[in-house]
């Protein structure tokens, strides 16, 4: 018999998930499967789920096959109608001992083949104590889970659940664990980071969360956090990215749209003006700031013109790193049920947000010329700026160090150091 293999699809929070699935499965003894952990946020996304599931059924044709996260929380018929999964498995039921203990013991088929429960009713948010994954040198820990939120494009609060925070203590006790540990960088991780609190004693925000950590946690030489909502940002978390050297200069805005139409349609809480004025904020604060963003491509009843404004807001809020997406109805969501924009069209629209994206990329790179860096290495010739710029070195780093290099030269999508 052999150790359960574990497949992730989607974003950073499934892949942190599926470290402490790892964990749970180990204890309960679990053995000879296969774990499919899958994303939701599209019908593409489903799509490669089936598809990979299909895949993984040929390559281990005597595992136990088992398929969890959003997808299998939205739409757990599908998943079990297919005849190469033995188990569906909902978002709650993964992060408990139990569900993995159940399964482990269960190899004549007496547990029920889908366990998955209604995510509206959960309430509580655990803080699964991981040592970190992906790198030795980066840590991610999740913070929040859910979102009160709903988007018109959205499936994922109904994989997710409504919001609710790992409380702060909880959160500073797993960080201290992990600089002992020997981490020198923590993302703090959620569906909706900065809905964080809302739902605790007080209702703190995400900026008192952050400027506890770095309070409390002094020998933490660097905190980033994922993705935000630029509208939900509070005055603490401002005043952070301006008076915290440690708090890092970049951040990820899902921002989906540049068109106050679109934005309206999509039913974002935030205007196209509300995005270039919070991003000349930060970057007047911290003149270093670098954005990311997550933005869509042919949204339904998408014009050119409306189009247009996304383009013009990669310049106008300076984003350099991209997220495209081009969009694919879902099922179950308002806007699968607006008028649809031509899939030549969305293709076409989002290869022109990518090459706008590229050009960005390419702009950053080369005002980086000469400039000294402190570089996280995560792994002996790749690290990471400040800013989530990569750096390719020409000799060797210890990994999971911060060293200091000089660029010399770039390549299209990283900086080169010596």
């Amino acid at each position: 018999m052999s150790a359960p293999r574990f497949t992730t699809l989607g974003c950073r929070l499934n892949a942190y998930e599926t470290e402490a699935m790892k964990d749970l499965a180990g204890q309960a003894g679990l053995e000879n499967a296969v774990v499919v952990n899958t994303c939701a946020v599209t019908a593409e996304a489903v799509r490669k789920a089936r598809q990979e599931i299909r895949r993984l059924r040929r390559e281990n044709p005597q595992a136990r096959l088992i398929v969890t996260g959003c997808a299998a929380q939205t739409e757990p018929e599908t998943f079990d109608a297919m005849p190469e999964v033995d188990a569906v498995i909902g978002n709650t039921e993964k992060m408990q001992p139990h569900t993995w203990a159940g399964l482990a013991a269960d190899f004549i088929g007496e547990t029920e083949k889908v366990q998955v429960d209604d995510i509206m009713s959960v309430t509580e948010t655990a803080g699964h104590l991981i040592d970190g994954f992906g790198t030795r040198s980066r840590a991610y820990v999740q913070v929040q889970n859910g979102c009160d939120h709903r988007c018109t494009f959205c499936i994922i609060p109904f994989g997710r659940g409504n919001s609710r925070s790992v409380p702060a203590g909880v959160v500073v006790d797993q960080i201290k664990r992990l600089v002992q540990a020997g981490y020198n960088e923590v993302v703090l991780t959620g569906v909706d980071l900065t809905s964080w609190g809302a739902d605790l004693p007080a209702q703190p925000r995400l900026g008192d969360l952050v400027m506890r950590i770095l309070r409390l946690v002094p020998d933490l030489p660097r905190l980033r956090i994922s993705s935000i909502d630029s509208i939900e940002v509070d005055e603490n978390l401002m005043q952070a990215i301006a008076t915290e050297p440690r708090l890092m200069p970049h951040l990820h805005l899902s921002l989906q749209h540049g068109d106050n139409l679109i934005l309206k349609r999509m039913k974002r809480r935030h205007s196209r003006d509300d995005a270039i004025a919070f991003a000349e904020t930060a970057r007047r604060l911290r003149p270093e700031m670098t954005f990311g963003a997550d933005i869509i491509a042919g949204f339904p009843t998408e014009t050119e013109s409306a189009f247009e404004n996304s383009l013009k807001l990669v310049e106008e809020c300076h984003l350099t790193w991209l997220h495209v997406f081009p969009y694919s109805a879902r099922s179950g969501t308002p806007a699968a049920r607006m008028p649809p924009v031509d899939g030549r069209v969305i293709k076409e629209r989002a290869a022109r947000l990518r090459a706008a994206g590229a050009a960005r990329v390419a702009a950053h790179l080369e005002t980086q010329q000469g400039c000294s860096h402190k570089v996280l290495m995560e792994n002996p010739r790749m690290g990471r700026t400040e800013q989530f710029t990569e750096v390719d070195f020409t000799d060797d780093r210890p990994e999971g160090q911060i060293v200091t290099a000089t660029v010399i030269g770039r390549t299209d999508t990283a900086l080169i150091a010596a």
